[in-house]
This record gives structure tokens, sequence and C-alpha cells, in this order.
């Protein structure tokens, strides 16, 4: 967690053998390698099959290839924090706490 930037040393060894796995991959967040903001897709990044983005859409990923199904969940953040960091944004959660993005 907290990868930055192109994975390097055992991360980007461990992530090339699971893409060598082919099987399915559920991202937490953000699939490794591929950067949140700009959706940059570093060598080696994760190609999941779903991935689960927390708290908040993040733009470098929505319609991302590497993403795979796309998947929003809430948790818990205060909506005074989201205001507080001027993301003003409507209640996602108003109908369930997992929201679908795409896929």
């Amino acid at each position: 967690y907290s990868l930055s930037g192109a994975p390097h040393g055992v991360a980007a060894e461990v992530m090339q053998q699971m893409c060598e796995l082919n099987v399915p991959i559920l991202a937490l967040d953000t699939p490794s390698g591929v950067d949140v903001t700009t959706g940059e897709a570093f060598n080696p990044h994760i190609e999941a099959t779903a991935t689960m983005t927390l708290a908040a859409p993040k733009s470098g990923l929505v319609g991302h290839p590497a993403v795979g199904e796309h998947f929003l969940a809430d948790i818990s953040v205060p909506r005074s924090v989201y205001n507080s960091l001027g993301k003003r944004m409507g209640n996602p959660f108003a109908q369930s706490t997992i929201v679908r993005i795409t896929g």
C-alpha cells in the first residue's frame, strides 16, 4: 500500500508474478502501478478484474482499462471532511454502501 511512482524491487517482482498467473485480481483502492490522479500505468502494473475504490472516486481511475469492474465503497468519511478538501459531491452512498462505477 502507498506505492508511488514506478514499482521497483520486491514489489515489482511480486506484481510481475501476479500478472503472469492469469487469475482474477481484486484491487483495493487502486490497481498497484496505476497513478490515481493521472491514470499513468507504470511497468509493471496490475490489470485488475475488479477494483474497490475507497471513499471517493479517483480521477485517474474512472474508465481506466487496468481497473476492470469499478466499485466505490463507503468508509464513513464525514461529509465535513469532503467539504474541507473542496470536494463538493452528492451522497453516492444514499442507497448502498457499495456503488458500481463502471463494468
